[in-house]
């Protein structure tokens, strides 16, 4: 089952991390697009529309690689403090109750609205008009990944309230713990130098002048 679960972490990881390389394309696609217009006064109307595409890619493709990582931005402060079957209890009513039927709503409207957009071979309004129907057939694309990343945090909450404790999950980069860093380094508060007596900060000496 561990390894089930871990093979769905690293597939999300794979998806968010792919597609995490349009960061380095609507980089170049703005600088090229302020140079152009700026100082070339060379303005191209399907700049907006791509950027605006390309970001809503980045974001919709991102949802089950963090979601993978735990990574989502929890409301409830107390939520730490419990314990781990608690904290699975909670997950778990969530994501049946909302989690499953928000997703399993979103990927079949989104399926819906991209094969409706693609009857029609919707475009963008402008003089350089752009096609917006592969754009939308990220939605139900990133609903799927989603949806099978939901389900194995289901399974991970069932196995939680089992054993009482939560599984692993795929390890990857994290934010920097100062404590930790201090732990690798074996530096603590004491070794810091102090500052020396007598020595007076520059802004009250400036006062004092």
């Amino acid at each position: 089952m561990q390894k089930i679960l871990l093979a769905v972490d690293g597939f999300s990881t794979w998806f968010g991390k792919a597609f995490a390389w349009l960061v380095v394309v609507l980089t170049a696609l703005i600088s090229v697009e302020v140079f152009s217009r700026y100082v070339l006064n060379k303005p191209h109307a399907w700049v907006l529309d791509a950027q605006i595409m390309l970001y809503g890619t980045l974001f919709m493709t991102a949802g089950a690689y963090t979601l993978s990582k735990n990574g989502h931005v929890r409301g409830d402060v107390l939520y730490g403090f419990f314990r781990p079957r608690t904290q699975a209890t909670i997950d778990l009513t969530l994501y049946i109750f909302f989690f499953l039927p928000g997703i399993i709503a979103l990927t079949w409207a989104g399926w819906t609205y991209a094969n409706e957009s693609l009857a029609i071979r919707e475009q963008t309004f402008n003089a350089d008009p752009l096609p917006v129907y592969p754009f939308k057939f990220v939605i139900p694309l990133a609903g799927v990944v989603l949806l099978f990343q939901g389900l194995v945090e289901i399974v991970r909450c069932v196995v939680c309230l089992r054993q009482g404790d939560w599984p692993s999950r795929e390890e990857d980069v994290e934010e920097v713990d100062v404590d930790k860093l201090k732990e690798m380094v074996h530096v603590t508060d004491v070794d810091a130098p102090a500052p020396a007596v007598g020595l007076v900060p520059p802004a009250q000496r400036q006062e004092g002048a």
